[in-house]
């Protein structure tokens, strides 16, 4: 991502009677906020609550949401949800209220609310809004968060990234230069981003997150310890209640039972260490040294928790900061943005991809086409060509992740481009290219070049994908990049020599006349020792025999060649092709 930043006492931008909100739709509190000439509000509820938690009832006529549905949740209310953000992207449905409800419904409910309490604040409709997602939501994630504004009668300006958005208001607040990270830690996902500030713009260099880990996990570790075996609604509200209080006091009484801080921060420690791995691996990726981290800016309400403090204090070397209220300052950022964009004065916002994006190949193989952490929006392209003779059709699978494998990765979406003019293989050449959006989304379209034949597919996925599968994704790849690596190669000489062995075949069909006396028999027996190399696992001697059948089919591979470079020059005087070929050369 990168942003200009308004450097002090720059003219303000123009009023504008055209409100735009942020928004931090939150997995356990929800902000919103209005930027006007650069002047920052955060918008109150009619109960005066600013922090609006994400809870949402549907015991009535209507849902109700924030505090009285939170109120209705710790009395044990069976038709009140919390955390649905942890759903948002999967096909799961919840019994509510009489009635099934996905996380898209829920969702817009949370975001019909904040626009009626925006509209109260200000006395004028709110329809336009920049909404902010956690930087490891999945494409489906994104879709959905999409689909739920547009329910909620929010037309969506742009989504941006939470730890963006903390980055825009950071910078925007002091014009610092140097690399700075960003721990995001909130009720139910955590986010770190590494970001370059430098001479008025901020580059975010590498991004990590689980987006299963959070404050709800510290609620949940703390209510089993007290005894609360599987904890409800009112073990988890009476635990988190608990775990505020141990931010100040020494101990304090849950279920019965005296627990001091220390114990507690033994429950969590393994929990808060899980982040700073992330953090480690966040800062390799970003190519830099620990020791030249500059400062911490921290997000979520988390992030207050002591020990959270004092782990990063000491990992870092320095202390961590938090000008701005951690619970507030992703909408606060989300305003800034918003406001930019209905002025007509558009930071300029590059956030990265969490997860590559690449296409099958033969084998079972994926290309990636845009790794990871690479900035958006961007657009990559990128050749390919058929592997039969008259192949006329070509299957394009889009799929998402690290690993080496089709079936290691998610599938994204399927689409056939058809019209391929019949042509000997490796003659077609099909364009891929890849488009990521600002917003995150994906458009994929196929071209073979010749011929003009086009399709494209826009990847918004039906949603089936659990988000903590999208960080074992990167888990996972980590774990297994050896073997990953080694089973491609070995895939990769098993597509090659068979190719080969395709081709000599086709070609002592073709140009059977051109063989010589015993050529024909030992190509065959080297075309079988390729076969039965094939049949087993050794990449080195599948290589070996294929190099080999190469060798010995080439002094007739070049007497095929000869015999079509003379039947195209039959007839044609030598000065005549040598002047064509002069003005080939030129126009080229």
């Amino acid at each position: 991502m990168l942003l200009q930043i308004h450097e002090p006492g720059q003219t303000p931008l123009p009023h504008t009677d055209e409100l735009a909100v942020g928004i931090d739709l939150g997995t356990t509190h929800s902000v919103i906020a209005i930027s006007r000439d650069q002047d920052i509000t955060v918008l109150e509820d009619a109960q005066g609550d600013e922090i609006i938690p994400s809870i949402v009832c549907y015991q009535g006529d209507k849902p109700v949401v924030g505090r009285q549905a939170k109120l209705r949740w710790q009395e044990g209310c069976a038709h009140t949800v919390a955390s649905i953000k942890r759903l948002m992207g999967t096909s799961d449905t919840l019994e509510l209220g009489g009635r099934t409800h996905n996380a898209v419904e829920v969702s817009a409910d949370i975001l019909r609310y904040l626009k009626q309490q925006a509209e109260a604040a200000l006395g004028k409709t709110v329809s336009k809004a920049v909404i902010t997602v956690p930087a490891y939501f999945d494409d489906a994630a994104r879709a959905a968060t999409k689909d739920a504004a547009a329910l909620a009668g929010l037309d969506v300006l742009r989504l941006i990234n939470e730890p963006t958005a903390a980055a825009l208001a950071y910078g925007l607040d002091q014009a610092v230069e140097g690399v700075y990270a960003i721990y995001d830690l909130g009720g139910g996902t955590f986010d770190i981003s590494i970001l370059k500030l430098e001479q008025g713009v901020f580059q975010v260099l590498a991004t990590a997150g689980d987006t299963q880990l959070g404050g709800d996990d510290f609620d949940r570790a703390l209510a089993v310890y007290a005894g609360y075996a599987k904890p409800d609604s009112v073990a988890l509200a009476a635990a988190r209640k608990a775990k505020e209080a141990l931010s100040d006091a020494e101990s304090v009484e849950l279920n019965g039972k005296q627990i001091h801080r220390a114990e507690f921060e033994a429950l969590i420690t393994p929990l808060i260490d899980k982040s700073m791995q992330l953090i480690e691996r966040a800062i390799a990726d970003a190519k830099v040294e620990l020791d030249e981290i500059d400062g911490v800016v921290m997000v979520g309400g988390s992030t207050r928790v002591p020990l959270v403090k004092e782990k990063l204090t000491l990992l870092f070397g320095k202390r961590a900061f938090s000008a701005i209220d951690p619970d507030q300052v992703v909408a606060v950022g989300a305003a800034i943005q918003a406001e930019a964009l209905t002025v007509g004065a558009d930071h300029l916002l590059l956030d990265v991809t969490p997860l590559s994006l690449g296409l099958e190949t033969m084998g079972g193989l994926v290309e990636k086409i845009i790794y990871r952490n690479s900035p958006i929006p961007t657009s990559v392209a990128q050749e390919f060509t058929t592997y039969q003779d008259g192949q006329s059709a070509m299957k394009i699978h889009v799929l998402q992740g690290e690993r080496e494998l089709v079936d290691q990765c998610r599938s994204l979406a399927h689409f056939t481009l058809k019209g391929i003019p019949p042509m000997p293989a490796n003659m077609a050449r099909i364009r891929v290219n890849f488009t990521v959006d600002a917003d995150g989304l994906l458009t994929v379209s196929a071209e073979e070049l010749t011929s003009g034949v086009k399709q494209q597919v826009e990847v918004k996925p039906s949603y089936g994908l659990s988000l903590d599968e999208v960080e074992s994704m990167l888990r996972t790849s980590m774990e297994h990049a050896k073997d990953d690596i080694l089973q491609r190669l070995l895939i990769e000489a098993r597509v090659e020599a068979e190719r080969i062995i395709h081709d000599v075949e086709s070609a002592l069909v073709v140009g059977a006349a051109l063989l010589i006396e015993g050529e024909k028999a030992v190509i065959e027996q080297q075309i079988a020792a390729v076969r039965e190399a094939l049949s087993g696992d050794d990449r080195e001697k599948i290589d070996y025999e294929a190099d080999r059948l190469n060798q010995i089919s080439n002094p007739f591979a070049q007497r095929r060649m000869d015999k079509a470079i003379g039947s195209a020059l039959q007839g044609t005087h030598i000065d005549k092709y040598s002047d064509e070929s002069t003005v080939r050369e030129n126009n080229a």
